[in-house]
């Protein structure tokens, strides 16, 4: 039988599939536990349940970056305090195994006595959608390098005519030769000709990975200058026609970050902290 308490702390336990529940009383006494789905669903079901023992104080959630991203903004909209749980060491969790039950209580506990408790990011704002984004174009500069990379050691060990004519080229520019290499597919036993082919496709795979790279990068600008209009305002001088190296670029945009943008970005954040709790404010983000 729910026994209804003054107050009560929640921990969770978060998988990829289910998250665990437990609930302590305000002196660390065990109220219960349970497992829930870890959809919308779910997560309803478990505030509910929580909610049964008494006023929810506050949460502790194991990654809530991770699996438990989705469990922290269902619990932040419905107005419940959420704090980040740090997973129990290594040594703890060999000796008394893998628990996940004793896991979600853990969380409770650390919680109630905010050890290793912080507060999680919020994923709502225009900062998660370039986060997002970013991860998007990680990955496909991380792809076109590893295609640049084979573009290279094809060229080295290509017949010698072929590579006679790509030698002196950058890595880009052949990429976007070879996309119009025509190689004889009825010959591909022919080094030359299987070479050509290997050419063409990945220089291919480089030229929409440049594209692809291109069209989030305009993306990532509009949406960092929707986040941060006064500091990408400290940026838009351009440095390339007065003549300077990269190196030089660089140590012009630590100077503006040292003497000018310290104002900005907490111009900025303060207005991002307004946004935030304005909820049609980033409706309109």
């Amino acid at each position: 039988m729910t026994t209804t308490a003054a107050a009560v702390i929640g921990g969770v336990d978060t998988h990829a599939d289910t998250h665990y529940a437990a609930v302590l009383d305000p002196v660390g006494r065990l109220l219960g536990s349970r497992q829930f789905r870890a959809d919308g669903v779910g997560y309803r079901l478990l505030l509910t349940w929580l909610g049964s023992f008494g006023a929810v104080q506050c949460v502790g959630v194991e990654g809530t970056g991770c699996y438990g991203a989705g469990l922290t903004r269902f619990l932040r909209r419905n107005q419940i305090i959420v704090v980040e749980v740090n997973r129990p060491d290594r040594r703890q969790r060999r000796i008394r195994r893998k628990s996940d039950p004793l896991d979600a209580e853990n969380a409770a506990r650390r919680a109630l006595a905010a050890q290793d408790a912080v507060v999680p990011k919020d994923t709502t704002t225009v900062v998660e959608s370039i986060r997002a984004l970013r991860i998007a174009r990680h990955g496909a500069v991380k792809a076109r390098s590893a295609a640049l990379n084979q573009l290279k050691d094809l060229i080295t060990t290509a017949p010698d005519p072929l590579r006679a004519g790509l030698r002196g080229k950058t890595l880009r520019a052949v990429a976007a030769e070879a996309t119009r290499f025509r190689p004889n597919a009825a010959r591909l036993t022919d080094p030359t000709q299987a070479t050509k082919t290997a050419l063409r496709s990945i220089g291919n795979r480089v030229m929409n990975l440049s594209d692809e790279i291109a069209t989030l990068d305009t993306q990532l600008r509009h949406l960092v200058a929707t986040a941060a209009p006064r500091t990408m305002a400290l940026f838009a001088v351009s440095t390339q026609h007065d003549g300077l190296s990269k190196r030089e670029i660089i140590r012009c945009l630590k100077r503006y970050i040292a003497r000018q943008a310290y104002h900005a970005i907490l111009a900025d954040r303060g207005q991002q902290r307004t946004s935030n709790r304005n909820p049609a404010a980033l409706d309109d983000l």
